[in-house]
């Protein structure tokens, strides 16, 4: 097998829940929602985002439309989320050692691109595919294919796909040929090669391997 890895972003390298929190925080406060507003966001489970944001507006009676709504998110949550200094540098050992480490997010293409840039994971790695600049989204294995070709290895090659959502990451990964690293703390019948709850665990498999 190649020494290739690739890595989910969101909740992966970098603690988007965290980021969340803390814009649902500003959010309720540029808006006046209180607490229970606060509450009422974090609760919100809503994966896809534009849907999301009508819902908000909705549920708020809020006067800028959904579409303004959700363009102020992408353009706030670059500047929120942050990447662990200990994982920027279980990277670079990785690449140091051989390895060709790439990025594979789905989402759209402002918010991820800025996310990478944000964090300095853009420089972290040999490569990366977003969802929204390609066109395509996990599982289609044609998004991995793109990453490891950006990697400069073939994804034929085999490999690690790291990431934290089983049916993008995981399903996805395996279908692209690639072992897997699930990072959950609630496994459920997961079909991953490995389970970890945090993606620092997953340097000693890889290395290992």
């Amino acid at each position: 097998m190649q020494r290739l890895v690739l890595f989910d972003m969101d909740n992966t390298l970098i603690d988007l829940d965290g980021a969340f929190g803390a814009w649902a925080a500003e959010f309720a406060g540029i808006h006046g929602l209180g607490d229970d507003g606060v509450r009422w966001l974090l609760d919100l489970d809503i994966p896809h985002r534009d849907l999301m944001f009508r819902w908000i507006k909705y549920h708020f009676d809020l006067a800028p439309s959904a579409e303004e709504l959700w363009a102020a998110y992408r353009a706030r949550m670059p500047e929120l989320v942050e990447c662990r200094p200990e994982v920027l540098a279980m990277l670079a050992r990785l690449r140091a050692a051989g390895w060709k480490v790439g990025i594979v997010a789905n989402g759209m293409a402002d918010n991820q691109l800025g996310k990478l840039r944000a964090t300095g994971l853009a420089d972290a790695v040999d490569g990366f595919a977003v969802a929204g600049v390609e066109g395509i989204r996990k599982p289609d294995v044609a998004l991995f294919e793109i990453a490891a070709k950006r990697c400069g290895l073939p994804l034929a090659g085999g490999g690690w796909m790291v990431g934290d959502n089983h049916a993008a990451d995981i399903e996805g990964g395996r279908a692209a040929g690639l072992r897997t690293i699930w990072i959950t703390r609630e496994p459920h019948g997961s079909g991953a090669d490995h389970v970890v709850a945090d993606v620092l665990e997953s340097e000693a498999l890889i290395s290992g391997d």
